[in-house]
């Protein structure tokens, strides 16, 4: 997924200063939280994404949401409010946690497959794709496209492996087309 440059620029921001007074886990859990609350609301993001809603009301609205939170996400939330970037708050959060989980060490990936995989499958494409480092830790999402037809696609940060049949199918048409 592609991250704005405004998302990467207020996640790095919000990771110094919480870097700077100690309280980048509570943040770290908060901007899950973000993410998981705009994940599930589409009516909060088409309310956040209103341009004729002032502003005032969409920070008195975030702050009733959000009101568990510590003063440094609240004060976030009202920041990306107020400088009119509200479209971009998950983005912002999750590129937080992405920020955080990289100086933790914590791969991220993605594995899509045409169907659910058992878990033993899904060791041994981890073990012999070479993209997983041995001994790190990572957060695995796994994901079903029946338009792939099967196999598997691997995704670990900006490497690829697609080992999946729509793939090869098109890679064998592609030969046929060029002989």
């Amino acid at each position: 997924m592609l991250t704005s440059k405004v998302a990467k620029r207020y996640a790095q921001g919000l990771l110094d200063f919480t870097q700077e007074t100690g309280n980048t886990q509570t943040v770290f859990g908060e901007m899950k939280d973000v993410v998981k609350i705009m994940n599930e609301s589409r009516d909060l993001n088409a309310f956040f994404a209103t341009p004729f809603i002032d502003s005032k009301k969409k920070i008195a609205s975030a702050s009733e949401i959000f009101k568990s939170f510590s003063p440094v996400s609240q004060n976030m939330i009202t920041l990306i409010i107020r400088q009119g970037r509200e479209t971009e708050m998950k983005n912002i959060a999750q590129e937080f946690i992405n920020k955080v989980e990289d100086l933790q060490g914590i791969q991220r990936l993605t594995l899509t497959s045409a169907s659910a995989l058992s878990q033993q499958n899904v060791n041994d494409i981890l073990k012999t794709s070479g993209l997983v480092k041995e001994g790190t830790n990572f957060d695995l999402q796994t994901n079903i496209n029946p338009e792939i037809l099967g196999g598997y696609i691997l995704r670990v940060g900006d490497q690829q492996i697609d080992a999946s049949v729509k793939t090869k199918l098109n890679k064998l048409r592609k030969d046929f087309q060029l002989n």
